[in-house]
């Protein structure tokens, strides 16, 4: 997953942009594309705003038949939260009937940076979509998730340089019987990423998500102590695929992973951008690669000298 470029593929489908009244084009299958509908965040007058060209949509094309949407840019989202696209989305889930899967914040550093997106309590989509599958949000300022309880969704990821402790607590306390795939970008503090391992301890636990087998715990200031905590956890010995990446993972947490339980049954580990020495990550693969679990270590972060006798670390996404 990259924020450099939107979103190209979503639920298994192309995505399709939603094209502005004055540049019609020949529209697909409703049912055959994710749907992107977005507004220019930057908007000149005349530009037409994110309400008005969802409900162009819904009036152009079978939203019965639609599987997939994508929200892109709002207006001004740096500004105004999501709030009112979370109401007209809920209002429209009498025509979104077949709805299985929404992405909300589909934008690049271009359109507003991550931790300057405004999201909003996203929950009342859970309850509006009962057959939900899949939900993607970006951006964690403003970002509410209380405990829910959902039947239905497979897939929840949430993006962020930084996700607060009590959204983290919100999730991690749902009860998601369905929930196979769990990704959380918690981000460093300066943005608002204040969560533990200790928030954590419902999913470390195993007590939460009785069908989660993928999990990413990513782009974290405390890789480390995340991973420490997960070298221990329950619910690890269930997952297939764990994903530690984009933080500030450094030799220090490796070695916890490798003294913990054993990881031999992954299918797969990704620690991508990583502060790790040369001599770990080849005993992380000389320990797991023989057993079939695929190991992603791209080349080691370089980290900063500011001379100011400290050294400097950083999250693939932060800003």
């Amino acid at each position: 997953m990259t924020i450099g470029h939107h979103l190209q593929e979503f639920h298994g489908l192309p995505v399709f942009e939603f094209p502005d009244a004055a540049s019609p084009v020949e529209l697909p299958d409703a049912a055959g594309v994710a749907w992107r509908i977005s507004a220019p965040t930057y908007s000149d007058p005349g530009d037409e705003h994110w309400g008005p060209r969802f409900e162009r949509f819904l009036k152009t094309v079978d939203a019965s038949r639609v599987r997939a949407l994508v929200v892109g840019g709002w207006d001004e989202p740096y500004e105004t939260s999501s709030a009112d696209v979370v109401t007209a989305l809920m209002g429209a889930n009498n025509r979104l009937t077949g709805l299985e899967a929404l992405f909300l914040g589909d934008m690049t550093f271009e359109d507003c940076e991550i931790s300057w997106i405004v999201q909003s309590d996203v929950t009342p989509l859970l309850a509006a979509y009962p057959a939900l599958r899949e939900l993607g949000v970006r951006g964690g300022t403003g970002l509410v998730f209380p405990p829910v309880r959902h039947t239905s969704l497979e897939t929840l990821v949430v993006e962020t340089g930084g996700l607060g402790a009590e959204v983290v607590r919100g999730i991690v306390g749902s009860d998601l019987p369905a929930l196979e795939n769990l990704e959380l970008w918690l981000g460093t503090d300066e943005y608002g990423g204040d969560s533990t391992p200790e928030d954590l301890a419902p999913l470390l636990a195993g007590t939460s998500f009785p069908a989660l087998r993928h999990l990413g715990l990513r782009n974290s200031v405390i890789e480390d102590a995340i991973a420490g905590a997960v070298a221990g956890a329950p619910v690890v010995a269930r997952i297939e695929r764990l994903d530690l990446s984009m933080g500030v993972l450094t030799d220090e947490g490796a070695a916890a992973l490798l003294d913990g339980q054993p990881l031999t049954h992954l299918s797969h580990l990704d620690l991508s951008h990583h502060y790790l020495s040369e001599p770990m990550r080849e005993r992380l693969k000389a320990a797991l690669v023989p057993h079939g679990v695929t190991v992603v270590l791209d080349d080691a972060q370089t980290p900063e000298d500011y001379g100011d006798g400290e050294v400097h670390r950083y999250v693939a996404v932060a800003e």
